[in-house]
């Protein structure tokens, strides 16, 4: 005969409290490479150059999701210009458009810039301005691809760890100690709850870089007298 087991209403709380903490940190669409961490651009950066009497000019930024990049692009996309062509990568994803020149002429040889960069939550925008001779398909592609390479491998960029959701049960008479020890692994976004319906016991939420998690856990236990229960997403 099955057997209901009641889960205690504190326990409901402390899951809750971290599975909450990690849906309202996620980017919405974007996923990143096994290791938890990927490389992007520090700022807005452009890079010029003329091809056969038109002018092209290639601007990229960081962008986190589909909302920003759209964001993006109608900041800097030129209502005179002949065309403003674009591509952008988040995780998995890549969009791109070639806004009136042939297809796959100009957004997706950006968008094969982007990848070949190894950069991620990127978008780079080509502006046209067509000065009377043709470049062929060819040449669209060399032009508008090229430009944007030069463009990325011009950009300064950083490496952006994810971070991950954790909890601890903390006595009252240890938060001195884990506080210490928090502080010394850059962890983000620190909540306290006393009510968890144990006596002398705290509940402490945070996030902290996915490959610290971990050593963060084991400093906590050699730094306390005592045993601490973690929960993680």
């Amino acid at each position: 005969m099955p057997v209901a087991v009641t889960i205690p209403s504190y326990q409901h709380r402390l899951y809750a409290s971290v599975v909450a903490m990690a849906k309202a940190k996620k980017t919405p669409m974007a996923s990143t490479s096994n290791s938890g961490a990927f490389t992007t651009i520090q700022e807005r950066v452009s890079f010029d150059k003329e091809i056969k009497k038109s002018k092209f000019i290639a601007i990229a930024g960081p962008i986190s999701d589909d909302k920003s990049a759209m964001s993006f692009l109608s900041q800097v996309r030129d209502p005179r210009a002949t065309h403003n062509c674009w591509a952008y990568k988040v995780g998995d994803q890549y969009r791109s458009n070639d806004d009136g020149e042939p297809s796959g002429t100009a957004g997706k040889p950006i968008q094969s810039a982007i990848a070949s960069s190894g950069i991620d939550r990127v978008m780079v925008v080509v502006i046209r301005h067509f000065g009377g001779i043709k470049l062929g398909t060819g040449g669209l592609v060399r032009a508008y691809g090229g430009v944007a390479s030069e463009c990325l491998r011009n950009a300064p960029t950083c490496l952006v760890k994810t971070k991950v959701p954790m909890g601890v049960e903390v006595p009252f008479d240890l938060l001195g100690v884990v506080y210490h020890q928090l502080q010394s692994f850059h962890i983000e976004d620190i909540k306290q709850d006393y009510d968890t319906g144990k006596d002398g016991i705290s509940m402490v939420t945070f996030r902290v870089d996915f490959d610290q998690a971990e050593k963060l856990e084991d400093a906590l236990k050699s730094n306390c007298s005592r045993e601490l229960m973690f929960y993680k997403r």
